[in-house]
């Protein structure tokens, strides 16, 4: 039987994962040489060899920063961009977008803005938004439109300009990661929590785990019962970040639609941290809409050896606003999804896809995995060889694709 102490540090383990996440992408982009306060502009689309964040994509530029508010107010200019596709992600300490600026929000006209802490003083002279936390994650996504719009979409990119007081040799933030020992990583996430602390809605579940203390953690003061018991409600978290499915998801035609708290995730704390390992920095569906095929092998991927087929009919595309794209990611025994290396550098496939072939009734075949030969890899998004998983996503979904009335086919084995 599960004790009281069990479920605490189960419960405890779920909900600090985000903010663990989180902290080491920001460390991760400090030793890259970017400090705190500065925004840096991804020139090119990532590929296989870019590993900064699981499940990227391959269809925007990205442009990314981790602020400290703690240290005074910033502005961030957006360009006008007519109409291409661009947002701004401001992501607190435990992973939730509390703002998206861009085309969807704003209009393509864009804007200047004060980026506030949760203490500071609202400006008067513009618009601001405020910060649940003093550490803001921003990662900006610009719209590439084929090979030739690269250096237009690079010149949409500048116009993203981050003004941010200047941070001069800040203390690192703890790098345990979620394979850490229990006591290492609750320590960590102690540190971080006085430096983040966790919001008001939060406190029934940080009352649940009193127990463990977690303000002032203290792995010495728990006997051996104790830490038996730690060490197996961590276990048990641990278990159900790897598992499908599950809360914030409902499956159809072997496709996995996200709930709407996807990305601004309120309690739903489970969600919340199997998203930090399989897709963290994900926007919320009414921005981004991301579904997951379930595939036909272990962990819910795809045999790399085998060939599949995704058939939409005539009139029955994604609806997107913006575009859609499909996508191809090698799969991490640890549950994350990178780029599956290819001979075609190729790493998704959609709408914006130069010689997409259609079939003469205008219904559409992709292929995915195995080399499909000479006359069908125009429409083939390519596999290593290894397991895979497949993504769609529509930018700007529509109510239909929202509110479930439209439903992607199922993807069915050659």
């Amino acid at each position: 039987m599960t004790t009281p102490l069990a479920q605490a540090a189960r419960d405890a383990w779920l909900y600090l994962l985000p903010l663990m996440e989180v902290a080491a992408a920001r460390e991760r982009t400090r030793a890259a040489g970017a400090p705190l306060n500065h925004l840096v502009h991804l020139r090119a689309l990532a590929s296989a060899r870019d590993r900064f964040v699981t499940t990227p994509n391959n269809d925007t530029l990205y442009s990314n920063a981790h602020l400290d508010l703690g240290a005074g107010p910033a502005d961030l200019c957006l360009p006008e961009v007519g109409a291409r596709y661009q947002s701004v992600a401001l992501m607190d300490a435990y992973s939730n977008n509390f703002a998206v600026l861009g085309t969807r929000t704003l209009g393509a006209s864009g804007g200047r803005f004060a980026l506030i802490g949760p203490t500071d003083a609202a400006p008067t002279d513009r618009p601001f938004v405020r910060s649940p936390t003093p550490h803001v994650w921003l990662l900006a996504r610009t719209a590439v439109y084929g090979p030739e719009d690269l250096i237009a979409a690079c010149a949409a990119q500048s116009g993203i300009v981050l003004e941010a007081p200047r941070i001069a040799d800040a203390p690192r933030t703890p790098s345990v990661t979620r394979s850490a020992d229990w006591s290492d990583y609750f320590a960590g996430a102690a540190s971080l929590m006085a430096l983040d602390p966790p919001p008001v809605t939060d406190l029934a579940l940080l009352r649940r785990v009193a127990a463990l203390d977690l303000a002032h953690f203290d792995a010495s003061r728990f006997d051996a019962d104790e830490r038996n018991a730690i060490q197996a409600g961590v276990a048990e978290a641990q278990s159900m970040v790897l598992q499908g499915g599950g809360s914030g998801y409902s499956l159809v035609k072997g496709w996995a639609y996200p709930s709407a708290d996807l990305g601004v995730f309120g309690q739903n704390y489970v969600f919340r941290a199997r998203i930090a390992v399989s897709a963290l920095a994900a926007l919320p569906p009414v921005e981004a809409m991301y579904l997951r095929a379930i595939g036909d092998g272990h962990g819910g991927c795809f045999d790399g050896q085998r060939r599949y087929r995704l058939r939409f009919a005539p009139g029955a595309l994604p609806p997107a606003q913006s575009f859609w794209s499909l996508t191809l990611y090698d799969a991490t025994p640890d549950g994350q999804f990178f780029f599956a290396d290819n001979a075609l550098d190729r790493y998704s496939i959609g709408d914006r896809t130069p010689g997409l072939a259609y079939e003469p009734d205008g219904s559409l075949e992709l292929l995915c995995g195995a080399d499909p030969g000479e006359s069908r890899r125009a429409n083939w998004l390519p596999s290593s060889g290894a397991p895979f998983a497949l993504f769609l996503r529509a930018y700007g979904p529509s109510a239909d694709l929202l509110e479930g009335r439209y439903r992607l086919p199922a993807i069915d084995a050659v």
